[in-house]
């Protein structure tokens, strides 16, 4: 009867154990939650934007999830072993479990890898092992990836090593391409540099005085210019239509006639 209370006594504990850990993963989005709002105190310029917080929520709560469920492991293993053999036989497995799934293990280092590098956040389009689409969900095993054509990428964070990140872009080039008759070409040229200094007050997503080139260096009845600028991130298409009816509204006032 004493090994029976002793067992049933320790069946309690390391179940209670599991019911902790089970709660701690029932509330570890609010706890991650709690924990990345910490920056809150900090000021506005060094606060973490909503896309990296919505990130870090769910890394730190998959974080958590697991770490309950390791220590309840530990816990119930205790129970019946001592604790210099614990130590052996969690080496043991450590050991075996990183030969035998180094995959996985090199997924999760890597998800515990973007708790603290500002790689990609959700909700930002990258492009991931040759794939392109936003990014849905990130743990600390797989990256979620949409495409743009709607399928659903299930990227393992170990296998992430290049990611190209259209978010972060500092500027979108634009260029507007301008076919003019060859006897004006001369005035054209003495025009347009003037043009863009009053470009960049007229239009205000423009970051610098273009640049004019010929792409196909000839000239016939009519020469080809092109002129490259670049615009905020994001708002290159936007501009161009705007930069083009600017151009040829300022040429006409010049009596220079674009062609089609």
């Amino acid at each position: 009867m004493p090994d029976m209370s002793s067992q049933l006594n320790n069946f309690v504990i390391i179940a209670l154990a599991f019911f902790l850990a089970w709660v701690v993963h029932r509330l570890s989005g609010r706890i991650a939650g709690r924990l990345v709002n910490v920056d809150r105190f900090a000021g506005l310029e060094d606060r973490m934007r909503p896309e990296r917080r919505r990130t870090l929520r769910g890394l730190l709560a998959n974080a958590l999830s697991l770490f309950a469920f390791a220590l309840a492991i530990l816990f119930a293993l205790s129970r019946y072993v001592s604790a210099q053999t614990l130590v052996w036989v969690v080496g043991l497995f450590s050991a075996a479990f990183g030969l035998g799934a180094r995959p996985l293990v090199n997924d999760f280092l890597a998800g515990l890898s973007f708790i603290f590098e500002d790689t990609f956040d959700v909700g930002e389009k990258v492009e991931i092992l040759g794939v392109e689409g936003v990014i849905e969900r990130v743990t600390l095993r797989i990256t979620l990836l949409r495409a743009p054509s709607g399928e659903l990428y299930v990227v393992p964070n170990g296998d992430i090593r290049v990611v190209r990140n259209f978010s972060r872009g500092r500027f979108s080039p634009v260029s507007v391409r301008l076919k003019i008759p060859a006897g004006e070409l001369a005035r054209a040229l003495e025009l347009l540099p003037a043009l863009a200094k009053e470009a960049m007050l007229s239009l205000p997503n423009m970051l610098e005085p273009w640049q004019i080139i010929s792409e196909t260096g000839t000239i016939g009845e009519s020469a080809e210019l092109t002129l490259l600028t670049k615009a905020k991130f994001g708002q290159g298409a936007a501009m161009r239509p705007r930069l083009l009816a600017f151009v040829r509204e300022c040429l006409a006032e010049a009596n220079i006639t674009l062609l089609d």
